[in-house]
């Protein structure tokens, strides 16, 4: 596996080893000692999700603050996402800022999103199965939301011939000025 961090060097892309023939691909898509090495820390994951959506949906952007806060390592198994991170930490030197990358059955690339950091993504194809390991439990007073289309951040979405689909949750998120943040 290849892991290369980011402009937001907590946040990792990795591209793991596929070997593929005539009969298709294999490839091991998670490898704990692997990650954790890659990592220089452990991370143990307590629970997997799976989303399905229909092009234009936009999921994010999401985080859970202290004491309950997720690191998230996602990949697109199905279809073309372009993912997202925005450091959420506002003792960062890099608070507000994002990352993004295209993720696609085909590339098969993960990313790595720590506790901090706000993650969602837009769906580009026609349908996208999206699935991720999540480092922390699913804990409601702990969650957290800014805005996909904050100013502030200026979040450059692929979304060309793309009209955003949104939970109300998401239309109703704040800005990143009023958001819920990490110290």
């Amino acid at each position: 596996m290849q892991v290369t961090p980011t402009a937001l060097p907590e946040v990792l892309l990795i591209e793991p080893k596929v070997f593929g023939d005539a009969r298709g691909f294999f490839m091991e898509s998670w490898n704990e000692a692997r990650f954790n090495a890659a990592l220089g820390r452990e991370v143990h994951f307590v629970q997997d999700n799976h989303s399905r959506s229909s092009r234009g949906v936009l999921r994010g952007l999401h985080y859970q603050l202290d004491p309950h806060p997720q690191g998230k390592l996602v990949r697109c198994v199905s279809g073309a996402v372009f993912d997202v991170a925005v450091d959420m930490r506002r003792s960062s030197p890099n608070f507000g800022r994002w990352v993004g990358f295209e993720l696609t059955a085909d590339n098969q690339r993960q990313l790595w999103i720590p506790p901090g950091f706000a993650h969602g993504f837009v769906v580009v194809s026609e349908t996208a199965d999206f699935l991720y390991k999540t480092s922390g439990r699913y804990a409601p007073e702990c969650e957290g939301a800014v805005r996909w289309d904050d100013a502030s951040i200026r979040i450059e979405w692929p979304l060309e011939g793309i009209t955003p689909q949104l939970s109300a949750k998401d239309l109703t998120a704040p800005p990143l000025a009023d958001a819920r943040t990490f110290d």
